[in-house]
C-alpha cells in the first residue's frame, strides 16, 4: 500500500481553523409555515385511506395537495426511507441535499421537504413528531435524517460480494413500479435519495463517518407531514428494522410500518400559500 504523504502544517494553521463559521442558508431567510393554521385544519380531519408496508418491503401511497398523511410505527421498532414525487410529474422529486443545505442534516416540525431543481419548492411540512423530544444524543445522534442515501443491493455487492433483493432502493422502485404500470427498470432512474424516518443517525466524532444506532421509535410513534402539492410517495419499511445493528438482512427483527392519509376541514385552508415551481428562468 502506498503510504500517505504527510504535509506540514503551515506556520499560520492555528489563524486558518479559528476563522468562524458562516452558515450557508440562514434559516430567517425562509417563509415560515403557519403551523397554527395547519394545526387548526387539523380539528375536524377525517382518515380517508391507509396503506401497511410490510416488513423489509414497500408500498407506494396518494397523499392529495392540502392532506395530511402519518408515517406510524405500529408493531415494533421499525424505520423507513421515504421518497416524494410530484403525482402529476414524476420528474419532480424530493431533494434531500437542498432540504439539508436548507434546514438542516435531521429535520424536525416546521422544516420542510423540498423538491429538486429546476422547481425547488415545498412538497411537504413536517406538523408533528413524536420523537421530537430526543434531540441530539451524547453520540450526536438525532433522528429523521436527510444525509443517508437508502440502502441498495448494488453498494451491498460492492461491499459484501454477494446479492441482497430486499434493500430499500429495490422496494422503492418495486412500489413505484407497481404504482405507476411501469417496469422495473423503468421506474429505477425516479428513485432518489430518502427521508431516514424514525432513524437514528450523525457522525462519528473521530473519522466523521456516517453512523447509525437503535431507533428510540415505539408502536404509537407517527411522523405527520403535511401536503404542499399532490404527492406520490413511496415507503420502505427498511430490511435492518431499528437499524441497531445492520441495514441489509434478513436476521434482524423487522416489523411493519403504516401510512394514514388525513382530510382536514379545507375551508380553514383557503388562503394558504400553495407553492408554485420556482420563478428563477435562465438566460437563453
Amino acid at each position: 500500500m502506498t503510504p500517505i504523504p504527510v504535509v506540514a502544517e503551515p506556520v499560520d494553521a492555528a489563524v486558518r481553523r479559528a476563522v468562524r463559521p458562516a452558515v450557508v442558508y440562514p434559516n430567517g431567510t425562509l417563509q415560515t409555515p403557519d403551523l397554527a393554521l395547519l394545526e387548526k385544519a387539523k380539528g375536524h380531519m377525517k382518515k380517508i385511506d391507509e396503506v401497511i408496508v410490510p416488513p423489509r418491503d414497500g408500498r407506494s401511497f396518494n397523499v392529495p395537495k392540502g392532506h395530511f398523511f402519518r408515517i406510524v410505527s405500529i408493531d415494533g421498532p421499525q424505520v423507513g426511507d421515504l421518497n416524494l414525487w410530484n403525482a402529476h410529474d414524476l420528474t419532480e422529486r424530493f431533494f434531500s441535499g437542498k432540504t439539508r443545505a436548507l434546514h438542516a442534516t435531521h429535520v424536525c416540525v416546521g422544516n420542510r421537504l423540498w423538491s429538486n431543481l429546476p422547481s425547488l419548492r415545498p412538497m411537504a411540512t413536517i406538523t408533528h413528531d413524536t420523537l421530537s423530544w430526543y434531540g441530539w444524543d451524547e453520540d450526536g445522534g438525532g433522528v429523521h435524517d436527510v444525509i443517508g442515501t437508502r440502502c441498495d443491493p448494488y453498494t451491498n455487492r460492492l461491499l459484501s460480494g454477494g446479492d441482497y433483493h430486499h434493500c430499500c432502493h429495490s422496494n422503492l422502485t418495486n412500489a413505484l413500479a407497481s404504482a405507476k404500470g411501469l417496469s422495473f427498470g423503468e421506474a429505477e432512474p425516479h428513485v432518489h435519495d430518502v427521508l431516514n424516518v424514525f432513524m437514528c443517525t450523525g457522525f462519528t466524532r473521530d473519522t466523521h463517518q456516517y453512523f447509525m444506532k437503535a431507533s428510540p421509535v415505539r408502536p404509537g410513534d407517527y411522523l405527520e407531514l403535511f401536503a404542499e402539492i399532490d404527492l406520490i410517495g413511496a415507503l420502505s419499511a427498511c430490511p435492518g428494522g431499528d437499524c441497531g445493528s445492520s441495514h441489509s438482512s434478513d436476521a434482524v427483527p423487522c416489523y411493519p410500518l403504516k401510512v394514514e392519509i388525513f382530510r382536514p376541514n379545507m375551508a380553514v385552508l383557503e388562503g394558504w400559500p400553495w407553492p408554485e415551481k420556482n420563478a428563477y428562468r435562465p438566460l437563453e
